[in-house]
Parts: structure tokens; sequence; C-alpha cells
């Protein structure tokens, strides 16, 4: 009985070993992919939050009033919304994927809303509940560029002017530390302007026309917005699944060593009565 309960300990440990293996081994791809990650994300921070800045004062100006990409939306209950769901391509991220499907289901509740997921997962999700989705063409937000960022601009662009959604939001994983991932919304159209009332717009001299420039700048900008929370939403990740390997190797560990404790203890206890019963076996003799 006790050799049996021994074998079935030392299986376990083997088992346990070889999960830690692969915690590990992901654990080390996560932090060299981070490591990079965390540089796009540092070296785009300045420009993403310059270029919020700059399209809401251009919202602001005088020019703004003549540009689709400053109307206001309805006040209709059934307006139809649009968003863009950044998140990841595989699991094992902790509550990476499921804060920001939660945030995406919180904001979505009672609203009339399309979706353009990004990410393996996100397109999962959103087909699997059947929600309203505009493209599945970006399964891999991991090998997402600029050029996509910008192509899913003007895709996104042309509806808004053509009327087939009101409002633009892009639901993202904000990097906060390496323990601390926040899932944030953040309106991309119609442009948002200052909220400061007592601010002065600022004078704009627009050539060749306001409407032109408008054209040119706003899908520009959005696909900037749109790159610029790909980098966040992808350090992001990296940084959720780092720490949840992290975590699981470490637990592999004590339970290891727990497993080894028990095992040992069989063992003493399988050597004692051994011992025992050949004392007994001489003895009788």
């Amino acid at each position: 009985m006790a050799t049996a309960s021994m074998k079935e300990i030392s299986l376990r440990i083997k088992s346990i070993e070889g999960t830690r293996q692969i915690t590990k081994a992901m654990e080390l791809v996560a932090r060299l992919k981070l490591s990079k990650a965390l540089d796009g994300a540092e070296k785009c921070r300045p420009y993403f939050l310059e270029l919020r800045r700059t399209l809401s004062a251009v919202a602001s100006s005088g020019a703004a009033v003549d540009s689709d990409f400053c109307r206001e939306p309805s006040a209709k209950e059934d307006k139809k919304i649009c968003i863009i769901a950044l998140a990841g391509d595989r699991g094992l991220a902790g509550g990476y994927n499921s804060n920001l499907f939660k945030a995406c289901g919180e904001f979505s509740q009672g609203k009339n809303v399309e979706v353009l997921p990004v990410g393996k997962k996100a397109c999962e999700h959103f087909a699997r509940i059947g929600a309203d989705v505009v493209s599945s063409e970006y399964q891999s937000i991991e090998s997402m560029d600029v050029g996509d960022a910008h192509d899913a601009a003007r895709l996104l662009c042309g509806r808004f002017l053509s009327g087939e959604f009101e409002e633009l939001y892009l639901i993202y994983t904000r990097f906060v530390s390496m323990l601390s991932q926040v899932p944030a919304t953040m309106r991309l159209l119609p442009l948002e302007k200052p909220k400061k009332k007592d601010t002065q717009p600022p004078y704009m001299l627009i050539e060749p026309s306001a409407q032109a420039v408008f054209d040119k700048i706003v899908p520009d900008g959005v696909a900037g917005l749109i790159w610029g929370a790909v980098c966040e939403s992808k350090a992001s990740e990296y940084a959720a699944r780092r720490i949840a390997m992290e975590n699981a190797t470490s637990n592999a560990d004590d339970m290891t060593e727990q497993l080894r404790l028990v095992y040992n203890k069989a063992r003493k206890g399988s050597i004692t009565r051994q011992i025992t019963e050949i004392v007994s076996g001489a003895q009788s003799e």
C-alpha cells in the first residue's frame, strides 16, 4: 500500500515539475517580450498624449464647426456606437483578457453597439456572444503594425462620415506598473473639445480648406491613437502574463516541496516497517 502511494506521489512530482518547466519558459518569453513592448510603449506615450491634446485643440477651433468629424451625436437612446476592443492573442495572462471583456460589457450595457475586435481572444469572444462585428480581420494584436492601425482608422472614419454609427470608442488596457494594468475607455469620434470652458479657442489659419485638412488629419490622428493603445495593451498583456507565470512557477515549487516531504515521510515509514518485520522475523526464529 505504501509502495503504491509512494509511486503515485513520485508521478505527481514529475508531472508538476514538467508543468513548472512550461510555466518557467513562458515566464522567460514574456519577460523578453515585455522589455521590448515597454520600450515601444514608453517611446509612443508622449506622442499618444500630445496627439490627444492636438486633436482636442483642433476640435475647439473655429474651423471645427464645418467638419463632420466634430458633429455632436444625437440624443437617441438607440443610436449606433462603435467600439474598438483590444485584447490579447493568448490566455494564461491572469485577468488581462477577462477584465477587458468585462469593461466592454459594462460599457455596452443598454447601448446599440458594434465592435471592431483586435486580437485573437477578442475575435473569439465577440463571435461567441453574437456581437455585431464590423470586421474580424485583425486576428493578431501581436503582429499588428502602424499600417494596420491606419487601415482600421480609414475604415472606421469612413463609416462614421457615412453615418453608420455616431460615436467611436477605444477600449484597451493601460499599463500602470508591473503589478497594475487597468482597462481604459477613450472616445475617438466625434472629436472632443477641451473640458476647460475658460480657455480661448486657438485661432487657426487652415489651408487649402478646413474640410481638406480635417479629412487628412483626423484619420491619421485616430490611427495614432489606435497604435498608442496597441502599444499600451501589448505591454500590459506581457506584464500580466509574466506575473501569472511567475506565480504559477512559485506555486509549482511549493507543491513539489510539500509532495517531497510527504514522499520522504512515506518512505521513512516504509523503511521502518521493513526493519520491524525483519526484527520480528529474527526474534520468532
